[in-house]
Formats: structure tokens, sequence, C-alpha cells
């Protein structure tokens, strides 16, 4: 059975709607973690606070190139951005009082699942929106920067297991205010992705 090329496009289409949708979303997450570390940074840990502050400003403007892209793809703010304030400034608060290695931790474990979707997304869309994909690709690259400098800043044996269980629970957390924020279009948007690839 073959699939009509309008009904491929139309799915392609929705699909490009979900990865808007759900990238502003999670930038949005982001933006809340960052303004919560960087809160608590000023008290206890005032050294980091520059870092927290480039990271949440590249944040910001993220969150804004998506919200700038959603028109032009029919799609709109997830319905649920309260979860995504209230989750994000739970685990920033959280994460910025266990103490420093935690707050790194942390960007590691969300930068690291973000990372992962936007190579599934770049590869979906490089055919289907260069528009979409060159703003992607430039996020990409600060994210990836984000990544670099958290796991540069961890490290020794007895940190170990607290990275370890830390980084799951927060990315099993990060995967599933995806799923629920966007009532389960991310595990579609993913199955869609799956299937472009080669």
């Amino acid at each position: 059975m073959t699939i009509s090329s309008e009904r491929l496009a139309s799915r392609d289409a929705l699909t490009i709607k979900r990865i808007v949708r759900v990238n502003h979303a999670g930038e949005y997450g982001a933006i809340r973690i960052y303004s919560a570390q960087t809160a608590v940074a000023r008290r206890l840990w005032p050294d980091m606070v520059s870092a927290l502050g480039q990271m949440l400003a590249d944040e910001i403007d993220h969150c804004a190139k998506f919200f700038a892209a959603m028109p032009a793809r029919g799609s709109r703010p997830c319905r649920i951005m309260q979860l995504w304030s209230l989750g994000g400034s739970l685990l920033g608060l959280l994460t910025a009082l266990m103490g420093r290695q935690a707050i790194w931790i942390c960007t590691a474990a969300v930068e690291e699942a973000v990372h992962r979707h936007l190579d599934d997304q770049l590869h979906f869309l490089q055919s289907r929106d260069v528009g979409l994909h060159a703003i992607i690709s430039s996020i990409r690259e600060e994210e990836l920067a984000h990544l670099h400098h958290a796991e540069a800043q961890l490290g020794g044996e007895q940190q170990r297991a607290l990275q370890t269980v830390l980084q799951s629970t927060i990315a099993a957390a990060t995967e599933t205010l995806i799923w629920l924020s966007t009532w389960g279009d991310s595990t579609r948007m993913t199955r869609a992705l799956r299937q472009a690839s080669p």
C-alpha cells in the first residue's frame, strides 16, 4: 500500500508543526531552569552566575526564534506551558540547592536529551523545511556548547554515583514532560522522524 504524495505532504507539515511546538516548550522550560539556578547561584555560587546567565540568554533567544517560526507553519504554543514553568523552576531550584555539581549534572542531562532530539529533527527537516533547519542548526551549536561546558565541570569518582542517578532521573523527567505537555504529540513526532530515516 502506498501513501499519496498529498497525504505524505500533510503528514510532513503536521510533524513540522509538532517540531516547532515541542522545541518552543522545551526552550521555555530551559529558561525556567536557568532562571531558578541563577537566582540561587547569586547567593550560594556567585562564580557560576556568569556562565548560567549566558546560557539563560541563549535559551531566551532560542525560545523567541521558535515562537517567531510558529505562524508560518500553523503552529502554536503547547497547551500546558504552566507545566513547563513549574517543572523547570522546580528542577532548577532543587538542583541549585543540591550544589554546583548538581547544576552541571542537570545541564548535561537536559542538553543531552535536547541534542538527541535536534539531531533527529535536522535529519527530517533538511529536505522539507530549509528555514527551520537553519534555525535549529544554529541553535544546536549553542546547545552543544552548553553540554560540553557542563561536562567539563563534572568530575571526581565520588560524584559518579550521584551523576548517574541524577542524570537518569532528569532525562526521564524531561522526556515525560515533553510527552505530557504535548499530549502525546512528541511520540507521534518521534515515530514520524524515525520513519523518515533511511
